[in-house]
């Protein structure tokens, strides 16, 4: 059976039981892992059948998330950035010890279930769960009609306990992907890293671009987005993963080009010292610095001018700043890889 699903048609999945965590899960922080970790825990302590896959005895742990998330599904003209693929979020969640993710299609059928009904045909009948985990305020359903208090009266009447971790705390606040993302808009990446529990990197497979970095002397590795919102926007010092052994010191631009009146997003990062070709390659690029918002140029020389300043300055802070050893050897951040549509 797939570690992963996609809707809950048919029989039960878990037909002896399970433990569930629910949460949006984007960006995969601490507060997340905290939350996931539970819950894994939770269903090796518990005895019944043996949990499918490599983690031995107990109730299959189950990671329940939704894809698109709502919040892309009820603003689609102006949905919020994102810090983590569909498919980053699955390996990282499985990483984490989960022995099966639901990333349920957030679509109209789905947010048109009330919370009970949620909490009847999804955890109840498809996965048959003996508990549920939610992280703090957590809400659901229809409307947002489902909360802790819900779950608890249910899971009396159903059989199941359902129960809330205590929210992950980081400088007297707490740790939650809106606080990221301002901190990466921000271009506060120490920030950041200690929200996420590493360093924030972006990744995905190399695809062709118009080539006109090559033709100024600053050739691209480029990556899309798929039609997401990345987290960033700017001109960058940045580490490349997955080329070769070491990462490797790199300028980066995330944006949309206004000098060549370029549109869709772009991640376009000019490896230093490097020639070769990295078409289909999947790489990942590690933000280290923002060293300016990105801007529009009169002509080409002035913008070359300035792709020059950025390339210096950009050497001079990663000579300075201690090499990271693969950000996402262990949980990738990536926003573009292959399409869960």
């Amino acid at each position: 059976m797939s570690r992963l699903f996609r809707d809950v048609d048919g029989g039960p999945r878990c037909p002896h039981g399970s433990v569930v965590c629910i949460g949006a899960f984007d960006g995969l922080h601490l507060g997340h892992r905290a939350l996931v970790r539970h819950a894994v825990a939770r269903s090796r302590a518990i005895g019944g059948a043996p949990a499918p896959g490599p983690h031995g005895g107990g109730l299959p742990a189950v990671a329940l998330s939704f894809e698109p998330l709502p919040r892309e599904f009820f603003a689609p003209q102006a949905p919020p950035p994102r810090l983590l693929s569909p498919r980053a979020k699955v390996e990282g969640l499985c990483e984490l010890g989960a022995d099966q993710v639901g990333l349920l299609r957030f679509d109209a059928r789905l947010s048109g279930l009330d919370a009970e009904t949620f909490i009847e045909r999804v955890l109840v009948e498809h996965l048959r769960a003996r508990e549920i985990w939610v992280g703090p305020g957590f809400r659901f359903g229809r409307a947002r009609g489902g909360d802790i208090e819900l779950l608890h009266r249910v899971g009396r009447e159903r059989g199941f306990v359902a129960g809330e971790i205590e929210p992950v705390m980081l400088d007297g606040e707490r740790v939650s992907s809106t606080r990221i993302r301002a901190a990466l808009q921000d271009g506060a990446f120490e920030a950041a890293t200690r929200m996420l529990g590493r360093p924030y990197a972006i990744g995905g497979r190399v695809v062709r671009g118009r080539q006109l970095g090559r033709t100024l002397g600053y050739p691209t590795a480029n990556i899309r987005f798929g039609g997401r919102t990345p987290a960033l926007s700017g001109i960058y010092a940045t580490w490349v993963h997955g080329v070769g052994a070491e990462p490797m010191a790199s300028v980066s631009s995330l944006g949309t080009r206004p000098t060549v009146d370029g549109v869709e997003p772009l991640l376009e990062a000019h490896l230093f010292d490097f020639d070769g070709d990295l078409y289909g390659r999947r790489i990942e690029v590690e933000f280290v610095a923002k060293l300016r918002d990105e801007e529009r140029f009169d002509d080409l020389p002035a913008l070359v001018a300035q792709m020059h300043r950025d390339a210096e300055r950009a050497r001079g802070i990663l000579a300075r700043s201690s090499r990271s050893n693969g950000p996402h050897s262990r949980m990738r951040t990536s926003l573009k890889e292959p399409s869960f549509e």
